[in-house]
């Protein structure tokens, strides 16, 4: 821990924020980290199914555990004082993201904290857009505002294929120093957003609550928006593997908002862009595990179990052991094999209220969710006005529960 945190903090003080220049930042460190990830990649695929592997990667993959592994959607960010703080050095998101040591000392911050089982990368899924031809900027107080939107047959061919190592090696070097810095006993997580979330944002050029935009493409013109889905999809498996081979041990799908739709459209638009994504991964990787999740997604369970994706996470309108019962009564259907593995999925508010609120509500989930294939976390992403006691009192609750023999 304390070595972990002494590079970090060198890192950290080796920056500014006139360093957010892609060609600079990253040729520093990245041919030297190259070996070591490489090692450490290989050394994590020899032994793939042994103990050796991070406690989080074998109850994805749905071996015995010895105790629930645990870590937070989100939970790298504005709960905690220490990024408040950092935000005065560098007050872009794109800057405390794409600036590698920078986005290495947000990443470790919660793991550092709160012993979390998984160290995500600090990023955001509209990340490799820009290397595809669609430039954003992220407003602080609105959130992603895209540069022009995709709304034409004219205008699909601004999508143009990903180079991840030209366009985000930033990601590269971040995963390769968070490999470094967590040790073995923690699992590194890369993530990617899945075609239909993205197409929602180039479709209708920024945040929305409705997405009406997009559904009407979907209704009127929907040739033009399977085009745009097969490129984003074309792209996305591209840059789940460029951060599988940068170290990432497990990656996390996000469909944020899929949960808009209905069946039959999640059918149409979401479901088959999300398993070429996943099938992608599985032809190269079969060793790293996938996890899905769907905001407001409890009408599609059984749709996401039936991708074929090795974890489903949960949101926390699903009661944990229905939820369980339903994934696997998804994959049957589609006829794969196995129970298949859950993630969440304790109410994010829940960590508004008292230590004991907290410890057993979380519990509850635990002794439902059974002690194989579940990652403990919340139903989405941790609120900014949580405060970093009660975070704390959650991962420790999980750390302390074992289950009945």
């Amino acid at each position: 821990m304390k070595v972990a945190f002494s590079l970090s903090a060198v890192l950290l003080t080796l920056g500014s924020s006139t360093a957010f220049s892609p060609s600079v930042r990253t040729t520093r460190t990245t041919s030297s980290l190259s070996a070591s990830v490489e090692q450490a990649t290989a050394s994590a695929s020899t032994s793939k199914d042994s103990h050796d592997a991070p406690l989080l990667i074998r109850a994805a993959r749905g071996e015995q555990v010895e105790r629930t592994p645990v870590w937070m959607m989100r939970q790298a960010g504005r709960h905690i004082a220490e990024y408040r703080e950092l935000c005065k050095t560098y007050p872009t998101f794109r800057e405390r993201s794409e600036i590698p040591h920078v986005a290495v000392e947000v990443s470790l911050q919660p793991w550092r904290n709160y012993q979390t089982d998984g160290c995500i990368l600090f990023s955001d899924i509209l990340t490799p857009l820009p290397g595809m031809g669609c430039e954003f900027v992220i407003d602080e107080k609105k959130g992603p505002v895209m540069a022009s939107t995709i709304d034409s047959w004219d205008k699909l061919d601004t999508i143009h294929a990903l180079d991840p190592t030209k366009s985000t090696p930033f990601v590269a070097e971040t995963l390769q120093l968070l490999r470094q810095e967590v040790g073995p006993e923690t699992a590194v997580l890369g993530f990617v957003g899945c075609p239909y979330t993205l197409a929602t944002y180039l479709v209708e050029g920024k945040s929305s609550k409705e997405y009406l935009e997009i559904k009407k493409m979907a209704l009127n013109e929907p040739e033009l928006l399977h085009a745009i889905l097969q490129k984003l999809a074309d792209n996305i498996g591209d840059y789940a593997l460029y951060q599988i081979e940068s170290g990432a041990q497990l990656i996390q799908i996000f469909d944020s908002w899929a949960g808009h739709l209905s069946p039959r459209d999640y059918d149409a638009f979401a479901a088959p862009y999300q398993k070429q994504v996943l099938d992608k991964i599985k032809a190269a990787h079969p060793e790293i595990p996938t996890v899905v999740y769907i905001k407001h997604s409890g009408a599609l369970i059984e749709r996401m179990a039936a991708t074929g994706v090795d974890v489903v996470s949960l949101d926390w309108t699903v009661d944990m052991a229905d939820g369980r019962n339903r994934v696997e009564a998804g994959r049957k259907a589609a006829c794969l094999s196995g129970r298949g593995g859950v993630q969440g999925n304790l109410d994010p508010a829940v960590l508004l209220g008292n230590h004991d609120m907290i410890k057993e509500r979380t519990e509850e989930i635990l002794k439902k969710a059974g002690n194989t294939g579940h990652v403990m976390n919340l139903g989405h992403g941790i609120e900014a006005c949580t405060p970093e006691e009660n975070a704390k009192c959650f991962i420790e609750t999980v750390r302390n529960y074992r289950h009945d023999a």
